[in-house]
């Protein structure tokens, strides 16, 4: 298994494109013969249980036949965190559950997609960081380009790498039209404080295809010679934080 690429796609935030991410992510380990795995643990805002939006996405990107029941486990109505969700609704979600369906794809490229920011609850005590931190997986961190991100993406660094979670890129997007000043100072500055790969900005694109088009260019190079020792290239930054 330590041929394969494997990535957990989180973000600082919620709405600032892991899907998309994840999306091109998949489309373009498909398109190299990968026969990757989508893996959405949880979702919200499910307005019908059997019909999971981001976690169909990323089925049709990835040119999967999986059952929807191993790439979303768990699907709750209410669009919040998933353990709010599931707390609405007088239910516990199964971390056991959750670890069967990873097990699934354990001999399979994966692309996982979590719900929300590092520290949104899954359960009554577990946060999404505590299920990146069990899986082993590298991560990719989704944040927004524009003012605000330096503080949000470094504490997830920080985050990340007290748990000794691998880093493999952070990824910048615009998520607006909207012209920020902050933008062209983002990726040097997160680089220099936290010494981690940083992608992007990838620009606004109102046509979802020009998006997904947008977000595959941004995101080929972590796919360029790494298919067959992904991790050695991995980024820690557990140890730059004295700079």
């Amino acid at each position: 298994m330590s041929g394969l690429f494997r990535l957990f796609v989180t973000a600082t935030d919620t709405g600032v494109g892991k899907t998309q991410a994840s999306c091109a992510l998949l489309s373009l380990l498909a398109e190299r013969g990968a026969h990757p795995a989508p893996f959405k643990p949880y979702e919200t805002g499910c307005r019908a249980l059997g019909a999971p939006a981001d976690a169909r996405a990323l089925r049709d990107a990835a040119k999967s036949d999986d059952p929807l029941e191993l790439i979303c486990p768990h699907r709750f109505r209410e669009p919040l965190a998933p353990g709010v969700a599931a707390h609405r609704e007088g239910s516990t979600p199964s971390l056991s559950k959750t670890l069967a369906a990873y097990r699934a794809f354990s001999d399979r490229t994966l692309i996982a997609e979590g719900a929300g920011g590092l520290f949104v609850p899954i359960d009554a005590r577990r946060e999404m960081i505590d299920l990146i931190e069990l899986l082993r997986l590298p991560v990719l961190l989704v944040a927004r380009a524009g003012l605000g991100t330096l503080n949000h993406t470094l504490l997830s660094l920080r985050a990340l790498a007290e748990r000794r979670v691998l880093v493999r890129a952070v990824l910048l997007t615009c998520t607006t039209a909207a012209r920020d000043p902050s933008q062209r100072d983002n990726a040097y500055w997160i680089h220099r404080r936290a010494g981690v790969r940083v992608l992007g900005p990838v620009p606004f694109r109102a046509d979802p295809k020009a998006r997904h088009a947008a977000f595959r260019s941004a995101l080929s190079p972590l796919l360029q010679g790494r298919s067959s020792h992904p991790r050695a290239s991995f980024i820690s930054p557990a140890t730059n934080w004295t700079r």
